[in-house]
């Protein structure tokens, strides 16, 4: 008997059906995460309830999500309000933060200190960063040393004490002769006759760094991340401020990059190499110093780099960690900097935070670029640690530090922001943090309190009224890139031990992202050329591939992220554990790529001839391979292990089987893919000058596709093909502009089409009836101009306008006959800095970014219409005229206000800064296209 549903039951379903359907075809839910957040520094920690209020309201209404605390120096002449960090008060104001937060439905992290890097106060001398410092002396045999051996610095002359004084004869062992050592120095000992003797003396010192940018109640010794008891009695003051007030615990606590210079001991430093390494180095401190000249010499150095980085792992990065778990908190933080695999630390933690320091190269038309500049240190390549380290331990979240020193104060665009964002997007960043905005009370006299190293996203700087558009296309952007799973080709094996034993120098190796390609330029390179092919990578380390497994025929790492193929990019050195576990994976059923050679030693001195030996009958197991110049497909096993050479990466990848991307491989794009449950997500983002508008490959299969685009918040069905086997979409991306593509594999989603369109030959320019006048102007400005021609107001022969900021409404009258079934683009041509546009009285949008057009048809009216278009400047030309009047505005403590150099100097020898609407504005005739 067939069973008969009832029509509530159908109507059940069908309700079912429709929310299925809207949730494959609307844009992902808006969370406080998906939104972008800032850091949030606190001059002198001098904040008060009401204008705490006052700037979580500016940020909660322009659209951003959270802020992160850090307290910093003060402003002068306002040292009564400055609240001590941590105590009472700061609690109570740090409780009324959340509060706010909360009812603003926005988050709140902290730094775990003030400034940077974390240390305080509390930090006693025994905790406080510390120093190897080495004294070599020189002795012939059968004499004694006549100088003392002690420590000339005056600062640390009470400070320093004696570990270790080793002597190394020129044939033989190493002696310990730290027992004849006198308390003043006196060396009693006399060097056997047979040997000349150098001696090596080791004191273990401070730093004395002191905390940076500290602010009240913060200011003490840096802390000595490399040993766990001074980090664990480090967060003893935490729980007790905490605890004291009953203060709810933050979203996250925050470390800044590791910038603790010159630390590069800690007094258990010898045991902890004996217990990692196996063999005591006090025996090699003449090899250690020996900067690599010889093999002996690199395996020591190797050797100790590898072990100052798992202290600092081990006894810093893991146990804070584990002490914010406790608490309910996650940690953010910035491996880089740290003497370590960067890539170890980025993944112990919960979120990975990369940075971009500087601007970078687009060939964009129309995007600003500026006098004052610094190259960004924070390319894809830099910033894929981050997000390589999230990807393989399946990590949701990948913050960015974003935006420091972009350009100089004053002078920053949201046009120059834009491609930025897009940038770290495809590098795998889905969390933005802005570098930032400072606490400024209302009443402040502008520009408001600042701090130097700031983009000032904040409503002291003129963009903020535009500002709102930005962030709503960060918002849409990582609502998409939040959701799913990383979908990248390839693991790229990161040669850690190849970087440790051939870099030269100081034995201690920090990873400071500035200068990061200069410092690995062959790993840079095998990134670049891998995704110039159209690929994209993660990073793995040794610690990781332990871990990988094979499922189906893929890699998958602990996070359950699943990879193609395991790339070694001319490897050299590799431990004995890594060859084993790769050698199981590709018997496995694993594809396992060797560029220019298979891997030839193990690194390390401890136990070197027995581990070479078990090397030598590992590598007996690899295919046979006469020559890397020819690309060679092996089966292995179940798998296979493909060699070449470095130079056709092409080849090698494609053997693989992995399917490039044409849109980077060829049509000059960049992007990313995320899988999601029913196909694949893309953001596209084109940066160079390589429109594109045709029908474009993409790796995978997909039966219907939808576009996202974040710019505007509109969407539909994009125009699929199958062609040669493969599926194309049709794509019309300008210079400057992204999207977002949401493909289904097996189903076929039916919704409004993407609108295409096709210019046709009518373009009208409007050049001539414009008046500009200034509803906003610091300094006032009540005259309105008819201009002959659209260029700088600047330009015009009145003397405010070379010093004012504001917004300078553009207004023409021009007559129009519309076309049925056109379409038509506003395009403003060059805009300094951003526009707001009104057609005929109602508000069409705002244009930030380059290209600066929109689509105008259904504003446009047959017979005469009405343009306005407000156009937000620059706070360049207002700063600098501060500074030749000679106002006093740089009112901070410490560094004060520096600029993008690093030094002290006013504004007033500034150029001006072009302003307002360059154009030339044209407003194109579309027809609609069906690809």
């Amino acid at each position: 008997m067939k069973k008969i549903l009832s029509i509530n039951t159908i109507l059940l379903l069908l309700a079912s059906s429709c929310a299925i359907q809207h949730a494959e075809t609307d844009w992902p839910e808006i969370t406080k995460e998906s939104k972008p957040w800032t850091r949030w520094w606190w001059m002198g920690s001098d904040v008060d309830s009401l204008n705490l209020t006052y700037n979580l309201e500016m940020f909660a209404n322009a659209g951003i999500g959270g802020v992160e605390i850090t307290p910093i120096y003060g402003v002068k002449g306002r040292e009564e309000h400055y609240i001590p960090y941590l105590s009472p008060e700061w609690m109570t104001m740090l409780a009324y933060t959340q509060k706010e937060a909360a009812r603003l439905n926005m988050g709140v992290d902290m730094n775990l200190g003030t400034g940077w890097p974390f240390g305080g106060p509390e930090i006693t001398m025994k905790d406080a960063a510390t120093k190897a410092i080495f004294l070599k002396y020189e002795l012939k045999g059968g004499e004694q040393l006549k100088e003392p051996i002690v420590v000339n610095d005056s600062r640390q002359t009470d400070i320093a004490y004696l570990s270790k004084l080793m002597a190394y004869p020129l044939h033989g062992k190493a002696i310990d002769i730290t027992d004849k050592l006198t308390a003043d120095g006196i060396l009693n000992w006399t060097a056997p006759q047979e040997n000349d003797y150098l001696l090596v003396a080791l004191f273990i010192g401070k730093t004395l760094q002191q905390v940076k940018r500290a602010a009240p109640g913060g200011v003490g010794y840096v802390l000595d991340h490399f040993s766990k008891e001074a980090v664990m009695r480090y967060f003893e003051k935490y729980d007790q401020a905490f605890a004291t007030s009953k203060t709810s615990f933050p979203n996250n606590f925050f470390n800044d990059s590791y910038e603790v210079y010159g630390a590069d001991w800690t007094p258990d430093f010898l045991t902890e190499f004996e217990q990692r390494r196996g063999y005591l180095l006090q025996d090699y401190f003449h090899e250690l110093l020996a900067n690599g000249t010889t093999d002996v010499s690199k395996r020591v150095v190797s050797d100790y780099r590898e072990t100052i980085g798992n202290i600092l792992k081990d006894n810093f990065t893991v146990p804070w960690t584990n002490w914010a778990h406790s608490h309910g908190v996650k940690t953010k933080n910035q491996a880089h900097g740290s003497p370590a695999n960067l890539l170890d630390l980025y993944a112990a933690v919960d979120i990975p935070e990369g940075e971009i320091f500087g601007n970078s190269d687009f060939n964009i038309p129309f995007l600003r670029t500026d006098t004052f500049r610094k190259k960004n240190d924070g390319d894809p390549t830099v910033l894929k640690y981050a997000s390589s380290a999230a990807n393989i331990t399946g990590k949701k979240y990948i913050s960015c530090e974003t935006f420091t020193w972009l350009t100089e104060h004053f002078r920053t665009s949201l046009s120059q922001c834009k491609p930025e964002i897009d940038q770290m997007f495809i590098s795998g960043i889905n969390h933005v943090y802005f570098h930032g905005s400072t606490y400024s009370p209302k009443e402040a006299a502008w520009p408001g309190w600042k701090f130097y190293a700031s983009i000032d996203m904040t409503a002291t700087n003129p963009f903020w009224k535009d500002a709102t558009a930005f962030f709503d296309y960060i918002t849409r952007t990582q609502s998409f890139l939040q959701s799913g799973k990383p979908d990248n080709d390839f693991l790229l094996y990161f040669p850690m031990y190849d970087i440790w034993n051939d870099r030269r120098g100081n034995h201690y190796l920090p990873f400071a992202i500035h200068g990061m390609r200069d410092r690995l330029p062959e790993f840079v390179a095998a990134v670049e050329n891998i995704m110039a092919c159209g690929y994209d990578v993660d990073y793995i380390s040794d610690f990781y591939i332990q871990s990988t497994t094979m499922e189906k025929g893929l890699l998958k790492t602990m996070g359950g992220t699943k990879y193609k193929a395991l790339i070694l990019p001319a490897t050299h050195l590799i431990p004995v554990e890594t060859m084993q576990q790769i050698i199981k994976l590709a018997v496995q059923g694993a594809c396992i790529i060797f560029v220019d050679h298979y891997p030839a030693d193990v690194p390390g001195l401890s136990q070197l001839k027995e581990r070479r030996n078990q090397f030598k009958a590992l590598s007996q197991m690899l295919p046979a391979v006469n020559s890397f110049d020819k690309t060679t497909e092996h089966r292995f096993g179940k798998g296979k292990i493909i060699t070449g050479n470095g130079t056709n990466y092409a080849e090698l990848l494609e053997k693989s089987g992995a399917k490039k991307e044409v849109f980077s491989s060829e049509l000059g794009g960049q992007m990313l893919r995320r899988s999601h449950k029913l196909g694949y997500t893309y953001f596209f983002t084109m940066l160079t000058n390589r429109p594109i508008d045709q029908w474009v490959p993409i790796s995978i299969n997909a039966k219907s596709a939808l576009f996202f685009d974040p710019m505007t918040g509109k969407s539909g069905q994009a125009s699929l093909r199958q062609n040669n086997g493969k599926t194309e979409v049709y794509m019309q991306l300008k210079p400057g502009q992204s999207i977002i593509l949401k493909t289904f594999t097996h189903k076929t989603i039916r919704t409004k089409s993407w609108d295409y369109y096709q210019a046709t030959h009518r373009q009208t320019i409007l050049s001539e009836g414009w008046q500009l006048s200034f509803p906003e102007s610091e300094p006032a400005i009540s005259e309105t101009f008819a201009l002959k021609t659209l260029s700088s107001w600047t330009d015009l022969n009145h003397k405010d306008l070379k010093r004012n900021m504001g917004t300078g409404r553009y207004t023409i009258q021009f007559d129009f006959q519309k076309e049925v079934g056109k379409e038509y683009r506003l395009d403003l041509g060059d805009v300094r800095e951003s526009a707001r546009v009104k057609l005929n009285g109602k508000n069409v949008g705002i244009l930030y970014a380059v290209p600066f057009e929109t689509l105008i048809g259904s504003f446009l009216k047959n017979g005469e219409n009405t343009l306005e278009i407000e156009v937000t400047n620059l706070p360049a030309n207002r700063i600098a005229d501060y500074d030749r009047q000679g106002i006093e505005w740089r009112i901070f403590h410490e560094i004060n206000f520096v600029n993008i150099a690093y030094q002290t100097t006013k504004f007033d020898t500034w150029n001006l800064v072009p302003s307002g609407l360059l154009g030339p504005v044209t407003i194109q005739e579309l027809n609609p296209l069906q690809p």
